[in-house]
């Protein structure tokens, strides 16, 4: 197995957790990875220069898309779903419908968006672009009040420049949360 490292990026929503092989970006949170910081991970900012770099740059306004590679893990659906989100322009958004129908696969909208919820590199990925189809913003990992100021903030419209008033940095354990009663 290759080993992992982690680093954890302050942002205007809050701290971002990232990881990855040392090659590629396989996580950017905007919480906890979903099974913690495994213990064999390693802390290290170094791998993750260029991503730390490009998101500052994109979180005031100076970068509209990322040139990172992604390793994300998934099923076949998940990624085709994830890499076709990839191709949503800065600043504009899609239905799950649009993406379902993009992918070839236009009864599949639900399953779309199970997948975008499991997107495991959020922002450089950008699920956040996804909305409903009525024009609702609807579910995100990382809460609406993010997709929302994400959005708002590729629009260029007023007042995205302040960071989310609960943008909260994250008391990351150097090893994976052991499960209740372990």
């Amino acid at each position: 197995m290759i080993p992992r490292s982690y680093t954890v990026v302050p942002s205007p929503i809050g701290d971002l957790v990232l990881t990855g092989d040392g090659t590629a970006l396989s996580g950017l949170y905007l919480q906890r990875p979903p099974r913690g910081i495994d213990p064999s991970w390693r802390s290290d900012a170094r791998p993750f220069r260029a991503a730390t770099e490009q998101l500052a740059a994109y979180f005031v306004g100076e970068l509209r898309e990322f040139d990172l590679p992604v390793a994300p893990v998934g099923t076949a659906f998940q990624l085709e779903v994830w890499h076709r989100l990839r191709t949503i322009p800065y600043g504009e958004t899609r239905t799950y419908g649009a993406i379902a129908a993009a992918i070839g696969r236009p009864g599949a909208s639900r399953a779309v968006g199970l997948a975008n919820g499991r997107n495991p590199v959020s922002i450089v990925v950008p699920c956040h672009r996804v909305i409903g189809s009525d024009g609702t913003l609807t579910g995100y990992a990382g809460g609406l009040p993010r997709k929302r100021w994400l959005l708002a903030m590729e629009r260029g419209e007023q007042g995205w420049q302040q960071p989310l008033p609960d943008a909260v940095e994250l008391p990351l354990p150097d090893v994976a949360e052991q499960p209740r009663g372990a």
